[in-house]
């Protein structure tokens, strides 16, 4: 069973060669789907032109629709499930590094709460808010075709262009969020970052909260109140993303895993395992048919 552990090696398989840092879709219908889950390396904004798919995406299973858009950060993990005959979708990715080039604020991409389920969001827009995303998308790709002497600026601002747009699309009517508030929404979301980065070597609430230089008690309050569970249920739930991609790569034994996820055995780790999942690695990677 062959696994496409990261998005540029399943863009290999549409045998698309993404060696820049963007890529722009045609938006013409794709037939043929990776059955095997996959993690994004890059920033994604996916829409549906046409016609329905039924995805999975981070175990959680959706059904997309034309006018909706996914947009989704590193780490958000995908499969394929289902399509129908005529779906058609337009889709960007792009690197954070090249988007945030010259800009003083690295978290300026999380600011735009663009990420209402911790690294994506699936959002039903109307056709008028579709059209709009897809005309930038159209005019990004044309922009890009042309190699003048600004046309990564251009490309740049244009990806600017679409995210906010797509944050004004999402925003809520709740508008009047006082300061303080705004303060525990970016500790949230510098905390969701930096485990995402940081997830294989260090999983301990302490180290995080030094990380952003409050103390683990005040971490708590504010992780629970802005997504309902604690720091350390979020640390297991990306931890146990990493698992599953791990998993799916048939080359890595279940002892080369707990290593690499700093677990003191492979026993330890088939215990954290099956605690969340009611399976162990191996009863996992059997039921997918992960066969090396």
């Amino acid at each position: 069973m062959v696994t496409y552990e990261n998005l540029h090696d399943t863009l290999s398989f549409y045998s698309i060669d993404c060696r820049q840092s963007y890529y722009i879709s045609s938006g013409n219908p794709i037939f043929n789907f990776p059955e095997t889950p996959f993690r994004m390396d890059y920033y994604a904004l996916c829409i549906c032109t046409q016609g329905e798919i039924r995805l999975e995406i981070d175990t959680q299973q959706y059904h997309v629709d034309a006018h909706s858009f996914l947009i989704a950060a590193p780490s958000t993990i995908v499969k394929f499930l289902e399509t129908s005959n005529d779906f058609k979708m337009k889709l960007l990715f792009f690197d954070k590094n090249f988007l945030i080039k010259n800009i003083s604020n690295p978290f300026i991409i999380e600011k735009m709460n663009l990420f209402s389920n911790g690294s994506y969001s699936i959002v039903k827009t109307n056709e008028k808010n579709s059209a709009l995303l897809q005309n930038l998308l159209d005019y990004l790709k044309k922009k890009s075709r042309k190699q003048g002497k600004f046309t990564e600026e251009i490309v740049r601002t244009i990806i600017f262009n679409l995210l906010l747009e797509t944050a004004d699309i999402m925003e809520t009517e709740n508008d009047s969020v006082s300061e303080k508030e705004e303060g525990k929404k970016d500790i949230f979301l510098k905390f969701s970052r930096l485990i995402r980065e940081n997830i294989r070597q260090h999983r301990t609430v302490q180290f995080y909260a030094d990380q952003l230089f409050v103390s683990s008690k005040y971490l708590i309050e504010v992780i629970k109140k802005a997504s309902g569970k604690t720091p350390h249920q979020v640390i297991d739930e990306t931890l146990l993303k990493e698992a599953y991609v791990m998993l799916g790569n048939p080359e890595i034994t279940i002892s080369e895993i707990a290593f690499e996820l700093q677990f003191n055995s492979a026993s330890a780790f088939g215990r954290f395992f099956k605690k969340h999942t009611s399976i162990s690695p191996s009863e996992y990677r059997t039921r997918e048919n992960i066969q090396s």
